[in-house]
């Protein structure tokens, strides 16, 4: 009779907890607009039912995916009617889509460099801070206390020690993630630097989970660095001094001036105002000023908890179902949801030429083991799969001739719906080539992926590790 009591009032307990985890789900849902995935929605509803003691802790910590009534929700102005090209010319779906999703207008951009090389990005880096005048703003998720670290830490301080104003922005995990730089030395020198929500130290409950995964560097608000490179060795040159035998990546970054510049650096001025706790900034992102200056046009495409819409998602989603001729695709993880595989495996179906280029081995084996699953959908569906035999960082998206999506967002979930992310949607034919091109030579040294029947073991345990580790 005892164990039975017993049994009951653990029954009893175990489900008032369940019934309280689902009732802060819910709640907290509804009240703050989280517009959950389904299957991550699933995955939280069945965590909280069956371990409502370790769900329920995790949620509150990492439950939140949108911001909402936060300082930085309060969205800069935008431009959803304008429209950036020449009078009476068409607009690319894309732009339709993303001025219905209330982003900036496409704004014109020159000089365009695409950094195939670690030394070239590493040198057009160090030409921008030793070139600034007045500003120089910088933001990264992993600042690396390696020989490239180490190198911008002190360009950054001899422009800060000149009279530029210097802000470094690096996220509040990410900083922790290959050494940790000396923040205090870089703030004697006068660079202002902050974290991106810390997770032991930040006021901000429940933002644990969002990481602030952007990379840019702006020049006196007219020169744009960006792309998939990290401030650490492995993203350019490599470091063999390092006592992890740095080794370096194959990665995409690019360089412009002009007007898209000037939005990245109010992109920028919200995020450290975010960071930081500060005033919101009083400039808006602003179109240019004459609609007919230039002709090559590029839009600043924001992802995240500030944005209302899961703004990258859905570009990429309906690219890929409305693809005519081709979708050329670099990332280093691919763990896709099944809305984002459903329109890749469709394209490949009707006939649209895709191709997937990864690295053999990431650096995140969790990543490379999540990953097979959807690969094996996807080349059943005729899709063309490619593993690089050195590891690629590089992030970029190619349809058709119409646009190209390059920046900081991997085809994984965590990018897709939980990160802070930058891309730049390119809409010049010219430039859109060029990255085609890039992504071609990659593909081309590379060896086509061959799926092997899962057994039953593996499917399972594939399973599980897309709901604990990609879904929540």
């Amino acid at each position: 009779m005892t164990d039975l009591l017993a049994l009951i009032h653990w029954v009893t307990l175990h489900g008032l907890a369940a019934m309280l985890g689902l009732v802060i789900y819910v709640t907290a849902s509804h009240t703050l607009h989280q517009r959950r995935h389904p299957s991550a929605a699933i995955a939280w509803v069945v965590a909280l039912v069956l371990l409502p003691y370790v769900a329920l802790p995790l949620y509150i910590l990492f439950g939140n995916r949108k911001l909402r009534n936060d300082r930085q929700a309060d969205r800069l102005p935008q431009y959803a009617t304008q429209t950036a090209g020449i009078p009476g010319a068409p607009i690319a779906r894309a732009q339709q889509l993303a001025a219905a999703m209330q982003l900036p207008c496409a704004s014109s951009y020159e000089q365009l460099n695409i950094h195939e090389h670690g030394s070239q990005a590493l040198q057009v880096l160090r030409n921008m801070i030793d070139g600034a005048t007045r500003t120089l703003d910088v933001c990264t998720f992993i600042f690396g206390r390696d020989a490239l670290g180490d190198e911008i830490a002190e360009r950054l301080k001899r422009r800060a020690r000149d009279g530029v104003q210097v802000r470094l922005l690096v996220d509040g995990l990410g900083v922790y993630l290959s050494g940790l730089p000396n923040l205090k030395g870089l703030s004697a020198a006068g660079v202002r630097t902050a974290l991106f929500v810390p997770p032991l130290r930040s006021s901000l409950q429940g933002r644990t989970n969002l990481r602030n995964h952007r990379k840019m560097a702006i020049a006196d608000g007219a020169w744009l660095w960006c792309g998939g490179r990290e401030l650490a060795a492995e993203y350019f040159e490599g470091d063999s001094t390092s006592a992890r035998g740095k080794t370096p990546w194959v990665d995409l970054s690019f360089d412009l001036r002009g007007a898209l510049a000037r939005q990245a650096q109010q992109r920028f001025a919200q995020d450290w105002a975010f960071a930081t706790q500060g005033p919101r900034p009083d400039a808006a992102l602003s179109a240019d000023a004459d609609p007919q200056a230039g002709t090559a046009k590029a839009q600043l495409i924001a992802s995240g908890p500030d944005q209302a819409d899961d703004t990258v998602y859905t570009l990429l989603v309906s690219g890929f179902f409305t693809s005519r001729k081709r979708i050329l695709a670099v990332t280093p993880y691919f763990v896709p949801d099944t809305t984002l595989l459903m329109s890749l495996s469709l394209a490949a179906r009707r006939g649209i030429v895709v191709d997937l280029v990864m690295p053999e081995k990431s650096n995140h084996l969790l990543a490379d083991l999540a990953r097979h699953r959807a690969l094996r959908d996807l080349t059943a569906a005729g899709a063309r799969v490619w593993f690089l035999p050195r590891m690629i960082h590089a992030k970029a998206v190619v349809i058709d001739d119409e646009i190209a999506l390059v920046g900081s967002a991997n085809l994984d979930q965590r990018s897709l719906f939980l990160n802070y992310e930058l891309l730049v949607a390119f809409y010049d034919a010219m430039d859109i080539r060029r990255f085609a091109q890039w992504i071609e030579r990659q593909r081309d040294a590379s060896v086509a992926y061959r799926a092997q029947p899962p057994g039953l073991a593996r499917e399972v345990a594939e399973g599980l590790l897309l709901w604990l580790a990609f879904q929540m």
